[in-house]
C-alpha cells in the first residue's frame, strides 16, 4: 500500500490507509504501507526523524522513504517530494524482503503512481488506484489553475495512464467513475469503498481535558463542527448563518480544529462580534466523539462547484454519524448521503440565510426528535461502514476467485 501522507496514529491522523492496512493484515494478508518520512500531516517532525524505516505497527509494516522536510501545505518542497518520493519507489524492492501480490497506490499526488505502476509490472502484480481527489480536476476547478498549464497536463496524462494500467479503480466518491470512463477507464474496473470507520478506535473514545469541556456548554443547543479549518470547509457560510442568529441566544456554535483559515476566521468573528460562536483547539482522534457528544448536531458546508456532482465521502461525516448526531449539511452536489438517508437537514452551498433557518429547526426540535434523526446515521455507518468490511471488499476484486 503507497500513500506518500499516510502516518501511524501515533505521529498524525492514522485515517483510512492506516486502517485498511490494518484490515489487511487481519484478513491474512503481509501488508507493507509505504509512506513519505516527512510530510505537513505529522505531529512531531523530530519523532519522525528518529523512526525506523521499517516499523512494526498493528500487525503491517510501515515502511518510510527519505524526502525533503518542509513548513506546510503550500511549501514548494512539497511539490519537489512528488518527484522525489516517485524516484523512492522505484528503488523500494531494494527495502522490502518480500515482492509484492499486489500494489495498492492512493492519490491525490499523481506524480509517484509512476513509480508505484512501474513496481507493480516489475513484479506482474495486481494494480489498484485509488482516487479519493480527483486530481488534475480539483486543482483547476477548486485550485483555478488551467487545464492548458504544463504541470495540469502531465498530470492528466499519469491520470487517464492509470485508468488504463489499473486493475481496479478505487474511490469514495460514488459517481467518480463518470468521471474515470470519461478518462478511459473501463467501467467493470470500478469499486465504491467509502470512507469508514474503525469501531476499535471510536467505541471508547478518550475524555477530553477540562479546558476544553468548560468550553462547550451544556445549556445551550450546540452546533459544532471537528475537523481542518480551511477554505474548502466553508466555516464561512457558518459564520454568515451566526450573524442571522444574533436573536437566537440559546444557540451557540462552536468550531474544532486547526487550519489555515482559523486566524483570519478568529478576526472576523471578532469583528462582527458574533458572540454565538467561539473556537477550540483541535483535539486528538481518540476524543473526537467525546466532542461530539457534547454536541447536539454537527454542520458539515461545501463550495457550489461541480467537482462535487461526483460525490463526496469526508471522514468527518462518518464521525458525525457514528456519534449519532443530525447533520447540517451545506451541500448544492449530486449524491447527498445526508438527504438520501434522512439523517439531517440539507441545504444550498453558500447560503447562510438557509443555513440559520435550519439551524433554528434543529434547535427548535424536541431532544428525542433529533435523537431519531442521528440514529439514522449511526445505523447506516454501521452497517456499511466499518473498515474491516471495506477491506474485505478491497481483497475480492485484487483478488478474484
Amino acid at each position: 500500500m503507497i500513500n506518500q501522507y499516510a502516518s501511524t496514529p501515533n505521529n498524525g491522523l492514522g485515517g483510512r490507509t492506516h486502517h485498511l492496512a490494518r484490515e489487511f493484515a487481519a484478513l491474512g494478508f503481509r501488508v507493507y504501507l509505504i509512506a513519505a518520512r516527512w510530510h505537513h500531516y505529522l505531529i512531531d517532525r523530530g519523532e519522525a526523524s528518529q523512526a525506523p524505516e521499517l516499523e512494526p505497527v498493528d500487525g503491517y509494516t510501515f515502511v518510510r522513504l527519505p524526502v525533503m522536510d518542509y513548513e506546510h501545505a503550500h511549501d514548494r518542497k512539497r511539490i519537489l517530494n512528488w518527484f522525489l518520493f516517485n524516484v523512492r519507489l522505484r528503488q523500494l524492492s531494494r527495502m522490502l524482503p518480500h515482492a509484492p501480490d499486489a500494489v495498492f497506490y492512493s492519490s491525490p499526488s499523481l506524480i509517484p503512481f509512476r513509480g508505484a505502476a512501474r513496481l507493480a509490472q516489475c513484479h506482474r502484480a495486481r494494480l489498484a488506484f485509488e482516487v479519493r481527489d480527483i486530481w488534475p480536476l480539483t486543482l483547476c476547478q477548486l485550485g483555478g489553475y488551467a487545464p492548458s498549464h504544463p504541470a495540469i497536463r502531465y498530470m492528466q496524462w499519469i491520470e487517464d495512464q492509470a485508468y488504463r494500467q489499473a486493475d481496479v479503480a478505487i474511490s469514495p466518491l460514488s459517481n467518480a467513475s463518470e468521471h474515470m470512463r470519461a478518462r478511459g477507464l473501463d467501467p467493470a474496473k470500478f469499486l465504491h469503498v467509502p470512507n469508514g470507520f474503525s469501531d476499535a478506535e471510536l467505541a471508547d473514545p478518550d475524555p477530553l481535558p477540562k479546558d476544553v469541556e468548560q468550553d462547550l456548554p451544556r445549556d445551550k443547543f450546540v452546533l459544532g463542527y471537528v475537523g481542518t479549518i480551511g477554505t474548502a470547509n466553508c466555516i464561512d457560510t457558518l459564520l454568515d448563518a451566526a450573524a442571522r442568529l444574533r436573536h437566537r441566544p440559546d444557540i451557540a456554535i462552536r468550531i474544532v480544529g486547526q487550519g489555515q483559515a482559523r486566524n483570519a476566521l478568529i478576526k472576523r468573528v471578532a469583528s462582527e462580534k458574533l458572540d454565538a460562536v467561539s473556537f477550540v483547539d483541535a483535539v486528538p482522534k481518540r476524543q473526537v466523539q467525546s466532542a461530539l457528544a457534547r454536541f447536539d448536531a454537527a454542520y458539515l458546508g461545501w463550495h457550489a462547484s461541480p467537482l462535487y456532482d461526483f460525490g463526496i465521502s469526508p471522514n468527518k461525516l462518518v464521525d458525525y454519524m457514528y456519534a449519532g448526531l443530525p447533520v447540517l449539511h451545506a451541500y448544492s452536489g449530486r449524491g447527498d448521503p445526508v438527504a438520501a438517508a434522512g439523517f439531517g437537514l440539507s441545504v444550498p452551498a453558500g447560503d447562510g440565510a438557509a443555513v440559520a433557518a435550519a439551524a433554528e429547526r434543529l434547535a427548535d426540535m424536541s431532544p428525542v426528535q433529533r435523537q431519531r434523526l442521528g440514529e439514522i446515521g449511526h445505523r447506516v455507518a454501521c452497517g456499511s461502514m466499518e473498515y474491516g468490511a471495506l477491506a474485505a471488499s478491497i481483497a475480492a476484486r485484487l483478488f478474484p476467485q
